[in-house]
């Protein structure tokens, strides 16, 4: 499996950005690929530096564009092509179903930026009919905000975070996740005040007019 990984990587590698771009579109509409962009893009990063941005830039529109692809497999082929092309992955798509009925959107970010299969939720998003240009945005910041960072940390330490970046991805995750968690509790303890508050004022006003009307029939 280790040589199959080093030859489909060498394979994309040989056409440069246009492989980079590929396999980043693969990857993100085909559940079971077993190349991740970031591999290539480290190996291109690191090999030229001065391109790395560049390559994030190209990684991430490719990534995004395959993710379109899986959106649209997911929309238009719903569950049942799914289930049958990727019968393995049905306990996978429930969860990423609780996952959406909890999180919304922001389930989407996180898969884009975060080590979690981004494909599988590519095809949710279609099956579940998620708004395309909210899909397309936040995927842009997953997806986006991952390959920067990993081209970004690579100009600056090169082959010494190699080995780490993954743990970097990891960290970097695992803040977002709290942050979004923490504004996510907010926003709804703040709806939920805010509807205790109508409803007190809606029963105040039905008090009211319980007594306008009790006091006109007097």
């Amino acid at each position: 499996m280790h040589e199959l990984i080093i030859n489909i990587g060498n394979f994309f590698q040989s056409f440069g950005a246009a492989g980079l771009a590929l396999n980043a579109a693969i990857e993100s509409c085909l559940p079971g690929f077993p190349l991740p962009p970031d591999f290539l893009l480290i190996a291109m990063s690191l090999t030229l530096p001065q391109k790395a941005l560049f390559y994030a830039l190209i990684c991430t529109i490719g990534s995004v564009s395959g993710g379109l692809i899986g959106y649209l497999i997911g929309r238009y082929g719903g569950r049942p092509l799914f289930n049958k092309l990727f019968a393995s992955k049905s306990d996978k798509f429930k969860a990423v179903e609780n996952l959406y009925e909890q999180y919304g959107s922001l389930a989407v970010f996180f898969s884009a930026f975060s080590p979690i299969p981004y494909n599988i939720f590519t095809i949710a998003s279609g099956i579940l009919k998620m708004n395309p240009l909210k899909f397309t945005l936040v995927s842009c910041l997953g997806r986006g905000g991952r390959f920067f960072l990993v081209s970004t940390v690579l100009m600056l330490f090169g082959e010494t975070i190699k080995e780490y970046l993954n743990y970097v991805i990891l960290g970097v995750s695992l803040l977002l996740v709290i942050f979004f968690i923490v504004v996510y509790k907010k926003r709804h303890s703040f709806i939920k005040a805010e509807n205790m508050n109508i409803t007190k004022k809606d029963n105040i006003q039905i008090k009211e007019s319980e007594k306008t009307e009790q006091t006109i029939c007097q």
